[in-house]
């Protein structure tokens, strides 16, 4: 079997680039290349909502910065919440490609007609900075901003932050800089300091409610850019700065009280003898309650992959400041190995050129390192993630991909998935969720096409969901850098969109040239993706497409690093009763494809490009929606515990779909064994087991959230509980 090794750890930055300091890329995650011939069906016909461009494409400024020009895990770009409308922007550039030439920090405003009333920089400093983030509160309409830059006279970077007084309707009338963050600092596990060296930096800003009448919250998550692991392999665990803030007090310039809180888990993760990656999002919902949602992976020190749920929810519900609780679920969807020819042996191989079993093959979330997160109107939280086939030894497949919107429901505790795209057909009662070689009935028949030689090959139908088509690019780490998918907070109307974009068309023609000739206007070609909701996430449509070919407004452009704005503008409804609404897009035309910035860069000059601003106006409910959203994460077959919350017993049962192996562990909210109850065989039907609050030595153990897991042959579930003495 080929194999790939993806996203290597590259030392050998040089001094631009450790001071620029983007995300590292891991050493771990296996691509696997697949075998044999493969092919793409033509793109099916889309049926999209029909759209049209309020504000043409709009240059901003010039830029010789070319890589992720804002927040990495958030969305840089706010509707100013007034009758006026507008938007606020913030984003990093350099003013010229001289090396002397520092990366700075610039602010945009933009009137309700597209107008820019003014954008500049935020500081007079000339310091490098980057990676800026804002918040708008909600009442006062007045723009936060928060980025990092070394402002004193050690090595690490800061976190600052100021607001803009926006006193009339005037912006850049900025309060004074302050630094809310200043590395190095310590982390304490369980009391004690386990590292002194810590930098965290790429912040991103939530505005919530507050505790204290009369006030909101502003939160500010910081990720660490060192690691204390014993791979030393990144594990950005998170620093969360807050204060309370009014209006008043941002017009006066009044300093704020920040405190401080860090996940526990996520701090014993970076210092752990395992290695877990994290890839989260901060969000916060009306009642105080403060998410950091996403996913991680996780391998031993012989990078062997470690079998846990790696979907998480980090709660804390009480604004900050009371104890943090770890939600999560398995991510995986589970699928077939199609044969590669009529009546051969499955495609996806393994070693020795083995097929893998159906039981070693999932779906399962990859390359999602930029998502953000957002809270919808019923407290649900939302974040967007690609994708793709994967082997349960942790190897995946880059050429299989889907664009899935994963929600946590905290009324029902609860994980589910929703396809965006590319979506299965309603009348698919075979597969769990798209399966790209399997979209034709009958069900569960993989479909073939003809080669030149005369023999049949399996024929999917593939998406590139990546804003270039060679993943080659700085040493095999362009799917880990370049992946942006940002979806908006669902507004009043639950109206939503997902942003993100795909070179599938450019690598077809890149790749294979003389199979795809009629693709060669692709060649150079990043297009934008726009799929859109009408119900809070739930159902999406057909996606919008745009790029320089066959959309007019955007002859010329090249658009990287698109960033919708925090929500869609409602401006009514259409003949058909449809919602209407405008959404912002903020993006880098990049003059020459690729980024300069990383090492190695994507081509040797750095002709620069230009941050640019347009607004569509879509009509949500039209197009082609899925039918059937959900894909439920697991077959539920672990029951919920009874009582719950108990003191000092509870009952847990789980419900057998035949006779097999079966073990059912209690761990505690650090993801430590409790307690084994039952490993042996279960007979078909309900078995039940009381556990009476003691570990493995006959201990009984404190209060607090715990979780139990059921493993079978073929199935893993968790759910939580509660002990209250």
């Amino acid at each position: 079997m080929k194999k790939v090794l993806l996203l290597t750890l590259c030392l050998c930055f040089v001094v631009g680039a450790l001071l620029a300091k983007p995300m590292q890329a891991d050493h771990a995650r296996e691509a696997l290349e697949a075998p044999g011939q493969i092919t793409r069906i033509s793109r099916p016909d889309i049926n999209a909502p029909n759209f049209n461009f309020t504000v043409n494409p709009t240059v901003l400024m010039e830029s010789y910065y070319d890589y992720m020009i804002g927040s990495y895990n958030g969305i840089p770009m706010r509707v100013i919440p007034s009758d006026d409308g507008g938007y606020f922007l913030t984003f990093h550039g350099k003013n010229s490609s001289s090396t002397e030439e520092k990366r700075r920090v610039f602010y945009a405003h933009i009137d309700a007609a597209g107008n820019v009333v003014n954008q500049n920089v935020i500081t007079n400093s000339e310091n490098t900075e980057g990676y800026p983030t804002i918040g708008v509160d909600p009442i006062s309409t007045k723009p936060m901003y928060a980025w990092h830059a070394n402002s004193d006279t050690d090595a690490e970077n800061e976190v600052e932050f100021t607001s803009d007084a926006f006193l009339f309707g005037s912006s850049g009338m900025f309060n004074i800089v302050s630094t809310i963050v200043d590395n190095p600092l310590q982390v304490l596990i369980d009391g004690s300091v386990a590292s002194a060296d810590n930098e965290f930096i790429w912040p991103t800003i939530e505005i919530g409610p507050s505790p204290v009448d009369g006030m909101r919250r502003v939160y500010v998550a910081n990720r660490n850019f060192v690691t204390h692991n014993s791979t030393d392999a990144p594990s950005e665990n998170v620093l969360i700065a807050y204060a309370d803030f009014n209006g008043a007090m941002i017009e006066q310039g009044t300093s704020l009280a920040w405190s401080y809180t860090t996940i526990p888990m996520m701090d014993e993760w970076n210092h752990d003898v395992d290695w877990r990656r994290p890839f989260h999002a901060i969000t916060a919902d009306d009642l105080g309650n403060l998410y950091y949602a996403g996913y991680h992976f996780a391998y031993d020190p012989n990078d062997v992959m470690i079998e846990e749920p790696n979907m998480d929810i980090f709660m804390c519900p009480n604004y900050g400041e009371g104890e943090w609780v770890h939600l999560t679920a398995y991510d995986r969807i589970p699928t077939y190995n199609p044969p590669g020819t009529p009546g051969g042996t499955g495609y996806f191989v393994g070693d020795g050129d083995i097929p893998y079993d159906d039981s070693e093959l999932f779906w399962g979330i990859v390359n999602s390192s930029h998502l953000n997160a957002v809270t919808d109107n019923s407290g649900r939280i939302l974040f967007p993630s690609l994708f793709s086939v994967n082997v349960t030894t942790g190897g995946y497949y880059p050429a299989f991909h889907t664009v899935k919107n994963v929600i946590y429901d905290p009324a029902t505790d609860e994980f589910s998935i929703k396809e965006v795209y590319p979506r299965k057909n309603p009348a698919d009662d075979f597969n769990e969720a798209y399966t790209p070689w399997d979209l034709e009935a009958p069900w569960g028949v993989p479909e073939y096409y003809e080669g030149s030689d005369g023999g049949m090959y399996l024929a999917p139908e593939l998406i590139w969901p990546f804003p270039h088509w060679d993943d080659t690019l700085h040493t095999d780490s362009m799917m880990f850098h370049y992946n942006n998918i940002k979806i908006t907070e669902p507004n009043e109307e639950g109206l939503v969109v997902m942003v993100w974009q795909d070179a599938m068309r450019a690598r077809d023609y890149n790749k294979y040239p003389d199979s795809y000739p009629e693709l060669a206007p692709f060649a150079d070609t990043p297009e934008i993706f726009i799929s859109v909701s009408n119900d809070n996430g739930n159902t999406w449509y057909d996606p919008i497409i745009l790029n320089k070919i066959e959309t007019t407004e955007l002859s010329g452009i090249k658009p990287m690093w698109v960033y919708p704005a925090d929500k869609v503008i409602t401006t009514g409804k259409n003949d058909q009763g449809f919602y209407t609404g405008k959404i912002g897009l903020m993006f880098y035309n990049d003059y020459t494809w690729g980024s300069n910035v990383h090492v190695p860069p994507a081509h040797s000059v750095n002709d620069g490009g230009a941050v640019m601003f347009t607004e569509l106006e879509i009509v949500f409910g039209e197009g082609t929606p899925n039918i059937d959203p959900t894909t439920p994460v697991v077959e539920r077959i672990l029951n919920q515990n009874y009582p719950n919350p108990f003191n000092p017993e509870t009952t847990i049962s789980f419900d057998m779909p035949v006779n097999g192996k079966a073990k059912l562990d209690i761990y505690n909210v650090k993801g430590q064994l409790v307690k084994t109850l039952f490993n042996g065989d279960a007979n078909i039907g309900r078995t039940s087991i009381v556990w009476d609050s003691t570990d493995n030595n006959g201990n009984a153990v404190t209060s607090g959230i715990y979780f139990y897991r059921l493993s079978t042959d073929n199935h893993t579930e968790t759910r939580k509980m509660m002990l209250m003495k």
